[in-house]
């Protein structure tokens, strides 16, 4: 596409910039609604608190704590609105991640939520990875 003046150039890149984002927050949206869901389907193992002699004291329905993130790169136009937006953070070595804040301290349900959510970045054409860990 020829542009007569740079002001036409800028106003067409200035539009596809606005029309990016504007898929970038649907899609956001659709990656939380899929972790939502996932991570209320979960069924997590319970995890049983005992005693050093092995007498039970508690029974935690939510299984083992935990963290959860997605993680994905900062050099690409996702990685750079995400990080913008307050999205994504700063992250090693992958260069962006997500953090899961939904589920209380549940990493089962953690996890799912990240899964579903990277998925559907995948399905979008994003390099996106799941992760976790036990607190």
């Amino acid at each position: 596409m020829e542009f007569s003046t740079l002001r036409e150039k800028i106003a067409h890149e200035s539009k596809q910039r606005a029309a990016r984002n504007a898929g970038f927050v649907a899609l956001v949206s659709v990656a939380h609604a899929a972790g939502i869901r996932a991570g209320r389907e979960c069924r997590p193992i319970p995890m049983v608190v005992s005693t050093a002699s092995g007498i039970a004291i508690e029974t935690v329905d939510d299984g083992a704590c935990g963290f959860a993130w997605i993680e994905f790169a900062g050099n690409t136009a996702f990685g750079r609105w995400a990080k913008k937006e307050g999205i994504a953070g700063n992250h090693y070595p992958s260069g962006l991640c997500i953090w899961v804040h939904e589920f209380g301290q549940s990493v089962d349900r953690k996890a799912a939520y990240a899964g579903a959510y990277a998925q559907v970045l995948r399905n979008s054409g994003i390099d996106a990875f799941a992760n976790s860990r036990l607190d």
